[in-house]
């Protein structure tokens, strides 16, 4: 048996994974991954912009490349925080990375050691948790309430606990669907200006907003470019391209270039490049808003279908973007005692435990609304109901069927 490291005793199998496993079955119906819906993929155009990437230097675009990424796609995504957040980004400190995951796991390496208190949301982001298990960091929940974080709770963290990282997810967070509103983004970035915490602000889905008002990033309210922002083409294009970024501070970016050329050098070239020419051929803006016209009408139809299915007791958000609806049962209800019985039901969810880095969640499960077909939903979700009144039957949940 060989000796493994101690860190791998600290890190959880993902229990998103380990759930897709069980959903491989075709007939039961997932709300389990955190997945992109496939249809709305620009299958064609992207075939265009490969076909076009080799024709015109396939050589180059086969062949290694530089680490920090192509410079073409590195000025796109600056000038895309400019247009869209008024934010001066120089594209030298964008950092190209395969997906929002090598982000997390780039950050943890330059940033963390062992024992480091790393501040996290509750509930939070599973990916992230894991990625940064690995650097074995004590991790400290800050509560979210339906404004944002618990400021209390963050400022002593940050100011009494001097904690060495503080990761957040202010728009449509993963998994409650939550965004901080603006007073409260403010009050984060007060915090963060008299602390000496590295600020991680991630933004998978922020740009897949169907109601409300845009929000500007926390980041943009902290001085000389302090925090790093991270975003992802996953959302927006298509998950299969494995291609993010890291808007990073100056003095930062050597030390995430050093870690990115330990790991894999850098991100696909050809990928890249074949990305690039999609962005340049096509109107982006228009592929978005399809998304969000299709994700917002099954966010809705899901609302709809889970006030009419699910009994009294049970809380749904609303959130205004982004791919996540977060459920909470009644008091003395388990999550996971009614992932049992859904999949008898032939339908999934994740339970909120593994969200929360404090032991709690008990009672919350995520639901993802943008992958599945609108009568799947309706199906999906008159079975969760069903599963929902047989727990409320056998436990002492403080509902009635």
């Amino acid at each position: 048996m060989p000796a493994f490291a101690k860190r791998m005793s600290q890190v959880r199998r993902s229990f998103i994974r380990e759930i897709l496993k069980v959903t491989a079955d075709p007939s039961i119906i997932s709300f389990a991954g955190g997945l992109p819906k496939p249809d709305l993929f620009p299958i064609g155009p992207m075939a265009d912009a490969a076909a076009r990437v080799l024709a015109e230097n396939g050589p180059a675009a086969l062949q290694y490349s530089v680490t920090e990424g192509e410079p073409e796609l590195r000025e796109w995504i600056a000038a895309r925080y400019k247009a869209r957040k008024n934010m001066d980004i120089d594209p030298a400190n964008i950092l190209v990375t395969s997906g929002s995951q090598q982000s997390l796991d780039l950050i943890g390496k330059v940033f963390l050691d062992p024992g480091d208190l790393l501040a996290v949301e509750l509930p939070g982001y599973i990916g992230a948790i894991q990625a940064f298990s690995l650097f074995e960091p004590e991790f400290a929940g800050v509560p979210l309430t339906p404004q944002g974080p618990d400021i209390d709770r963050l400022t002593e963290l940050l100011l009494t606990r001097k904690a060495k990282m503080f990761y957040a997810v202010p728009n449509f967070q993963n998994p409650s669907g939550m965004t901080y509103s603006l007073a409260a983004r403010r009050a984060v970035a007060e915090t963060l200006r008299v602390s000496d915490t590295v600020f991680v602000e991630d933004d998978p889905y922020g740009e897949l907003r169907f109601a409300g008002e845009p929000m500007p990033p926390v980041s943009s309210f902290l001085p000389g470019g302090d925090g790093f922002m991270l975003g992802t083409f996953s959302k927006i294009v298509a998950p299969g391209l494995r291609l993010g970024w890291v808007a990073a501070t100056p003095e930062a970016m050597p030390k995430l270039v050093t870690a990115k050329q330990a790991s894999d050098l850098h991100s696909s070239t050809f990928v890249q490049r074949v990305l690039v020419r999609y962005l340049i051929d096509n109107d982006l803006d228009a592929h978005i808003a399809t998304i969000k016209s299709v994700y917002g009408a099954q966010r809705n139809l899901m609302l709809e279908r889970i006030k009419a299915e699910f009994p009294e007791g049970v809380t749904c958000t609303e959130p205004e973007g982004g791919m996540f609806l977060w459920v909470t049962l009644p008091e003395g209800c388990s999550a996971f005692d009614l992932f049992d019985l859904c999949i008898k039901e032939k339908v999934a969810f994740v339970p909120g435990g593994p969200f929360f880095v404090d032991g709690g969640g008990a009672r919350a499960m995520r639901l993802n609304f943008s992958n599945a077909d609108p009568d799947r939903i309706v199906e999906g979700i008159a079975r969760m109901g069903r599963g929902i009144k047989a727990l409320l039957a056998k436990t002492s949940c403080a509902a009635v069927a």
